[in-house]
């Protein structure tokens, strides 16, 4: 396959195509069109001499060929993309960041964004969803995500940008009502609101180890919601004390069990450019960091 070095577009276009798994999810991440996509696709492969993708209507899969150019290519591109951020100051980092940010954290988070973040680096446009869904970052052209809790095994990037305590909260008419819990064991006569993801209904983690099963009145797999809940006097709620600061701060909800704190949990940004993330990604997970820090353990 030797026809030198090919136009940066068609191979840009191979290797978006070959990370995403279709044409539409290599556009998306490009700002183009599938049928462009497709065409570079299709010149680079007359250029080599070689099929690089077997295609149907609902599949695109890479062949023997294909795999073992995607294997040389994809490097050398993340290497010049690197390059160029290495020319570049802070100051200049740019271009569209598409991030995902999870739910129970979003809004405050946003606030730090927009207020500072985009003044810091005007150049470079945010595109923000909060969702506690956990995203395919490649398939969805997502450049970097916020997750809270346990990653599960990824071929991406993953930091540690905080590990954030837990407080169990409850409405202050609530705990009128029925009483206010004062030891572990109280905590199994009182309803809650549990953070479910799939079948899995999380426990209550205390800081020494010890886990406590309780039944939920009240299942969701959104922090968000999990808030709003405990506000409304459905029970109590396992939430990050950052993510109801303000409800502490304001007697909207009330600390139970202080003295017996719970475990912390930690907050980790992922993307998926391996060992060379584009500056304005090292930026975005830096800012996080930086405002997340007076907050964590």
């Amino acid at each position: 396959m030797g026809a030198g070095l090919e136009p940066i577009s068609g191979l840009h276009a191979f290797v978006r195509a070959a990370e995403a798994g279709s044409f539409s999810a290599a556009a998306r991440l490009a700002g183009t069109t599938p049928s462009a996509v497709s065409k570079s696709v299709e010149r680079l492969e007359q250029r080599l001499g070689v099929k690089l993708f077997l295609r149907s209507t609902r599949s695109l899969a890479l062949t023997v060929d294909g795999t073992a150019y995607y294997e040389r290519v994809a490097p050398l591109l993340r290497s010049l993309d690197e390059a160029g951020d290495v020319l570049s100051s802070a100051e200049r980092a740019g271009g569209l960041l598409r991030v995902s940010l999870p739910g129970v954290l979003g809004p405050t988070l946003v606030e730090h964004l927009t207020g500072g973040f985009v003044r810091r680096h005007p150049d470079i446009k945010l595109e923000i969803s909060i969702t506690d869904r956990h995203v395919d970052l490649v398939r969805e052209g997502f450049d970097a995500a916020l997750r809270v809790g346990a990653v599960e095994a990824v071929d991406w990037m993953v930091r540690r940008i905080a590990t954030l305590p837990l407080v169990l909260v409850a409405a202050p008419d609530w705990l009128d009502r029925t009483g206010y819990p004062s030891t572990r064991d109280d905590l199994l006569q009182a309803s809650h609101v549990r953070y479910r993801l799939g079948s899995r209904a999380y426990p209550i983690r205390f800081a020494d180890g010890f886990e406590l099963a309780i039944d939920g009145a009240l299942d969701t797999d959104s922090g968000l919601v999990m808030r709003t809940a405990a506000r409304a006097g459905i029970g109590i709620a396992q939430l990050l004390r950052l993510a109801v600061a303000d409800d502490l701060a304001a007697g909207h909800l009330v600390e139970l069990l202080p003295h017996d704190p719970l475990a912390s949990i930690p907050v980790q940004a992922l993307h998926a450019f391996g060992r060379l993330a584009p500056l304005r990604v090292q930026l975005f997970t830096d800012y996080l960091a930086e405002v997340l820090a007076p907050h964590s353990i």
